[in-house]
């Protein structure tokens, strides 16, 4: 019998993802079980989690909208700050896209990592969508790592990481991205916290009942 470890499961994830079309928002069913996990596990109250994939879709809806399919623009929000990834053709595009997110209901910060340049091929978004996949697989391995506590996007090459982690497991986790092939640079896009912080969001004990 083999057993699935989670480093597979997370390539699994990556090529559900890619047989949906490469779409951010395609929905990705495993199991109630390991699904139900990951979002109790998340440090993101399940209010933010909801807010912050009703920002995505917003978002995403009214860049169609203002500027149709000659952009490819890519939306990740966490805690409410969204980083915007992709291609643009002008600067005027650039800030167009940074003032229609940051409209959106909810919207705290937009972090605009566009570039001006023609939009990337299908070749070039599955080989980035691989290597994201790849630098979770390596953060499940890493064992002093939470992988689940990182949203990771990749963009022609560069890994950018989003969270709410302590500043050990963000430099942690820049070394196990660095070390990934296929990635050229890292940009952190996190929110540090304290040791004290982290130990405050883990869940307490149930008390034992002593009979006498």
């Amino acid at each position: 019998m083999k057993f699935i470890t989670p480093k597979f499961l997370t390539l699994l994830v990556l090529t559900t993802s890619l047989g949906a079309g490469l779409s951010a928002c395609a929905p990705i069913l495993l199991s109630g079980t390991v699904m139900g996990s990951l979002v109790a596990s998340d440090r993101r109250t399940t209010g933010t989690q909801l807010e912050d994939e009703g920002i995505e879709l917003r978002a995403a809806s009214r860049l169609r909208d203002h500027l149709g399919e000659r952009v490819h623009v890519n939306v990740t929000s966490y805690n409410r700050q969204v980083l915007v990834t992709g291609e643009v053709p002008t600067e005027q595009d650039k800030q167009q896209v940074e003032q229609v997110v940051a409209k959106v209901e909810n919207v705290r910060a937009v972090v605009n990592e566009l570039a001006i340049l023609g939009n990337t091929t299908l070749s070039q978004r599955s080989s980035d969508a691989y290597v994201t996949g790849k630098v979770k697989a390596n953060m499940v391995d890493a064992k002093d790592l939470f992988a689940n506590a990182f949203k990771v996007v990749t963009e022609r090459g560069t890994t950018y990481l989003m969270g709410r982690v302590t500043q050990r497991e963000a430099n942690r986790a820049t070394d196990v991205t660095r070390s990934t092939s296929g990635v050229k640079k890292v940009v952190r896009v996190l929110e540090i916290m304290s040791e004290e912080e982290l130990q405050s969001l883990q869940p307490k004990p149930a008390p034992v009942e002593v009979k006498k």
